[in-house]
């Protein structure tokens, strides 16, 4: 009973892991996107905002190397 509750658990736990990854992914494109937007809206690039687009890059590029690993 003890294994089949674990197995069970780590299947839930496992699919939260992937589910709150990919809603980050999503929220960090839609982030970028919005940025990048707003910063050519007026049709000048200041070094404000392409530093604040680079930065939110570079997050975004951590956020995809934390991918939960699924564990057979």
């Amino acid at each position: 009973m003890n294994n089949q509750q674990s197995s069970v658990d780590s299947a839930f736990f496992g699919s939260l892991k992937n589910s709150i990854w990919l809603i980050g992914t999503s929220s960090w494109l839609f982030g970028i996107t919005d940025r990048s937007i707003a910063s050519l809206a007026d049709g000048k690039l200041s070094a404000l905002d392409l530093v604040q687009i680079l930065t939110a890059s570079l997050f975004f590029v951590g956020w995809l190397f934390l991918k939960p690993v699924s564990r057979a």
